[in-house]
Formats: structure tokens, C-alpha cells, sequence
């Protein structure tokens, strides 16, 4: 009876160990929608839902839409975008899990992101900057020979994600700083070439020692926004956000935060809005930051003096974004996307000069102006796949428009040089045209050629002395082309993942502010 009874007992416990393993298997794991979420999607379609560089993912912009083609998006990509095949990253139920949350999920409210949370931030990777070597590790004439890229990484994040900087003279990279998330904008010291910083599309600035190719602090400004300028003298940054709205300086070599600014005011129509940051720009004109309040239509110009006191031009337009300097950092070129027009702003007199004519949905990048038979010309492209795509010309000295050139398509990112014949624009165009480039003469102020450089072509930049142009291969090509300025031969690949924008070191001295060489001396 005994032998019966333990032989009873085991089998018992024998079966509910069974069950319960058997339960826990089919038991559906738990799924955190929201961090799927944060770590697959946020950097490119906003931390709050409400949209970045890719469209808004909420309750409201997703209504209606079937949940299996949102499934079987995410699963296979979009194609021609930044967005890749998610199938083998996700399994199915966390795919159905983010999908269920993105049709449930409002946009969300702006974010606190204050200078506490940012001093918090703060990582140092190099204690002692005095151990750091006096010059570069690597064989290299002139440090304006730096080229650095943005690569994102396949997926915005992970190993493919770092700033890479190349030698233009032998088109060798002689670094990599890894970012953990997409690479989006790289700006330079103009009183240190040693130094650079490389901000995230989450919003981190790394602070990197170009010298031994490494990053030495990092300060998280936000949770997504790509606005970064630094001071002429070197000694401030002022970075902007999307998410939250608001900006931040930040002394430069510290990168501890010195004042918050909210981003918010009266814009063209009379309502008082919350605003995203558009470009953040220094001048050599002045100790000043410019900051483009995008959906306010302002322009906030920042002095670097006890306070950090603000003056505000407001109307300038309609969802602002990009700008370029010229006149040896006078004049401020700002799109006004809503508007068709570029408006030209003093920042002497911080008063706006004129709008001129640009096409739809006008963009500038980092800005063209270059010096042509004694005229000062810029040169502005439209996101806009209209019907009437163009590039606008416009003389910056009578402010007015020149010309507006036939392109191929929509174009992003205008690239120009003293020493080089071309300007050089992107066709942003969903399909075979995004693979090219198109060449513009200076003089004659035509298209004279069309380079079919692969995969998506975009963010085109000269090296720092004018022989060679870059070009980014995105999305499907994995490579940055270059190709001699002048007889557009290409003379170079350099593989990486998902490579987006390209900035010289030159910038320093003109590019970034729009101006070339001639310029810089004709303003002295």
C-alpha cells in the first residue's frame, strides 16, 4: 500500500511538472510594443509618433489602414527609403505586437528633455584630453582633407552606425567613431582642427578627437533632431531638437549644457505654436548662433554673451528648414517649404531683406555660393516632385532671381566649389533617376551632364581643394563614389552601410557658410 502511494504521489507531481512546462511553451511571450518601437522606429518617425525623417506612426495617420499590409511593410521594407526589411530582425508576433501598437498609440505630447536630464547624459570616454597625441595618428597633409560621412547602418542603429572620415587625397579612410544609432550631420571646430562633432538622429553629439580617431564625450541633446552649429571661435555648440521642442548651447569642449531655450512663438498666421527646430547655424560674420523655429516661421539669432540673450524675426514663412550664409556670413538664405520661397535674412540688421522665388518645397542643404564673372550665386533645389522641377539661381548681391534650371526630378542637396566646374544636385525622385547626380555649369547655367552613380545618389560634396566630388550610393548601393571635379571620371568606392550625408573639413573655412575661397577674400 505504501509502494502504491508514493508510486501515486510521483506520477502526480510527474504531471503537473508536465503541464506546467507544457503550459509555459504555449504560453505567447510577452511583447514590449513600446520598446520595439523606440529601438526599430522612433529614430526615423519621431520619438512622440508625430514624424522625423519618415512619415508619422500613430492611432490618427494610421487609421483605417489594414493591418496586413502594415504587417507585410514592415516585414519586406519600402523600397527606395530608408526603411529595410524587418523580416529576421522581428519574429512575426512582434511584428503584429508593433503593429497593434501603432494603430492604438496617439501622437504623444512633447516630451520633458530638460538640462538636468542632458547633464545626466554626459559620457566621458577620455578623462585626461592631455593624453590624447598632438597630432594625427595617420598620414595626412592638411586636416581640410578630412572627409567625414554620416552612415546609418542598415537599420538606423547597431555596428553600420558610425561617423567614418576619409583622406580625399587618397580617398582612404583613416577613421571610424561608432555612434550606436544613425550618423546624421558631422560639424568642425573653426579654432581647433582637431576636433568635430558628430550628432545622431536621437539626438546624441559626440565630441571626436579627429587627431586618434576616437570620441572622447557624448551628451544626449533630445530624443530626435539633427540642428548642430558651432560658434566661430570654437568655444559654444547649439544644438536643436524635433523631439522635444526646445534647443540647447552647450560649452563646446565640456559639452555640459549652459542654457535651454523653448522653442515656441507667434507664427505668420497669427497662432502661437510649439515649434520643431529647423537648421541650427555659427557665422564667422559675429559671435551668434542662428535657429530656425520651423513650424513658428522664426528665426531666433542667439548672442554669445552673458544670458545668451535672444532677438526674434518672425514671418519669415511657412515650415522652415535649411539655410546657407553668404557675404562672409551677413546674409542668411533660410526655405520656407510652405511658401516657395527663400528668404534672405540680414543678421547684421536681423531683419529680413527680401523672399525670392524658389520652386516647390524648397530646400538648400548645406548651401552653394559661388562667385561667377563678379556675381555672387546661389543655388537652391526642390524636395518637390512637381510638375515643374527646378533648380533656383539666385544673385545674392541684387537679391533676385536669375534663373530656374530644368532638373531631372526633385532634388535634396546642392553642392558647389571655387576651383570646380559644376554644381553638382541629387534627384530624389522613387525611381531610376534617384541613382543619379546632375551637373550644372556655372557659367552657362545649364545641365551638361547626369552621372548614374547606383543605388540611391544623394548628398553630393567637393573635397576641400575642389578636385574630387563625393556622392553617397545609399539606401541599396552600401558605397560612397567619388569622381574627379573636372572630367567626372570615377576614381574611387568606399564601402560602408547605408552612407547618408558627406561634410568636408574645408567647411570650416567657407563651405558650411556658403561661401567659397573668392567669397571669403571679396568679404575681407
Amino acid at each position: 500500500m505504501l509502494m502504491t502511494l508514493k508510486t501515486i504521489n510521483k506520477s502526480l507531481v510527474t504531471t503537473a511538472i508536465a503541464l506546467i512546462l507544457s503550459s509555459s511553451a504555449l504560453a505567447e511571450p510577452e511583447i514590449n510594443a513600446h520598446e520595439l518601437y523606440k529601438n526599430n522606429c522612433a529614430s526615423c518617425h519621431g520619438a512622440d509618433h508625430g514624424g522625423y525623417l519618415a512619415p508619422a506612426l500613430n492611432a490618427e495617420t494610421l487609421k483605417g489602414r489594414s493591418p496586413t499590409a502594415l504587417r507585410s511593410l514592415i516585414m519586406t521594407g519600402s523600397f527606395d527609403t530608408l526603411m529595410p526589411p524587418f523580416y529576421g530582425r522581428l519574429n512575426d508576433d512582434e511584428i503584429r505586437g508593433l503593429v497593434k501598437h501603432l494603430q492604438s498609440t496617439p501622437k504623444q505630447p512633447n516630451p520633458a528633455w530638460t538640462i538636468d536630464d542632458i547633464k545626466k547624459s554626459i559620457k566621458v570616454y577620455v578623462k585626461d584630453e592631455s593624453t590624447l597625441p598632438s597630432k594625427p595618428k595617420f598620414d595626412i597633409d592638411n586636416m581640410d582633407n578630412i572627409i567625414g560621412v554620416a552612415a546609418r547602418g542598415k537599420y538606423g542603429r547597431g555596428s553600420g552606425s558610425k561617423a567614418v572620415f576619409i583622406n580625399s587625397l587618397t580617398h582612404k579612410v583613416v577613421g571610424e567613431v561608432p555612434t550606436e544609432t544613425a550618423a546624421h550631420i558631422i560639424d568642425y571646430n573653426p579654432a581647433n582642427p582637431r576636433w568635430a562633432y558628430v550628432k545622431t538622429d536621437t539626438a546624441e553629439i559626440y565630441k571626436v578627437d579627429l587627431y586618434s580617431m576616437q570620441a572622447v564625450r557624448s551628451v544626449k541633446t533630445g530624443l530626435n533632431g539633427p540642428g548642430l552649429g558651432v560658434s566661430r571661435d570654437g568655444k559654444y555648440i547649439m544644438a536643436g531638437s524635433f523631439v522635444p521642442h526646445n534647443a540647447v548651447i552647450l560649452n563646446a569642449d565640456t559639452l555640459e549644457p549652459l542654457k535651454t531655450f523653448e522653442l515656441e512663438g507667434v507664427d505668420p498666421d497669427g497662432k502661437m505654436v510649439s515649434s520643431d527646430s529647423g537648421m541650427v547655424i555659427g557665422t564667422p560674420f559675429d559671435d551668434i548662433f542662428a535657429i530656425a523655429l520651423e513650424n513658428a516661421g522664426q528665426v531666433w539669432v542667439v548672442d554669445l554673451k552673458e544670458g545668451f540673450p535672444v532677438t526674434k524675426i518672425e514671418k519669415v514663412g511657412r515650415h522652415l528648414h535649411d539655410a546657407f550664409l553668404s557675404h562672409g556670413g551677413q546674409k542668411l538664405m533660410i526655405a520656407s517649404y510652405d511658401d516657395s520661397i527663400v528668404a534672405a535674412i540680414d543678421l547684421k540688421e536681423r531683419k529680413i531683406i527680401k523672399k525670392l522665388q524658389a520652386g516647390c518645397v524648397p530646400h538648400v542643404g548645406g548651401g552653394s555660393a559661388v562667385v561667377v564673372d563678379g556675381r555672387t550665386l546661389g543655388f537652391g533645389t526642390n524636395f518637390g516632385d512637381c510638375d515643374k522641377t527646378v533648380v533656383s539661381v539666385w544673385d545674392l548681391d541684387k537679391m533676385e532671381v536669375v534663373k530656374q534650371i530644368p532638373v531631372a526630378g526633385g532634388t535634396e542637396s546642392p553642392a558647389a566649389h571655387a576651383n570646380a566646374p559644376y554644381v553638382a544636385v541629387d534627384i530624389i525622385s522613387k525611381d531610376r533617376r534617384a541613382r543619379t547626380v546632375q551637373l550644372i555649369d556655372k557659367k552657362s547655367l545649364e545641365v551638361v551632364k547626369t552621372l548614374d552613380v547606383g543605388g540611391h545618389a544623394y548628398f553630393p560634396e567637393y573635397s576641400a581643394d575642389g578636385k574630387f566630388l563625393y556622392v553617397s550610393a545609399g539606401y541599396s548601393g552600401d558605397e560612397v563614389v567619388v569622381y574627379d571635379a573636372n572630367n567626372l571620371q570615377k576614381v574611387a568606392s568606399i564601402t560602408m552601410e547605408s552612407p547618408a550625408g558627406i561634410f568636408s573639413h574645408g567647411r570650416v573655412r567657407y563651405m558650411t557658410r556658403g561661401l567659397s575661397p573668392d567669397e571669403i577674400k571679396g568679404a575681407k
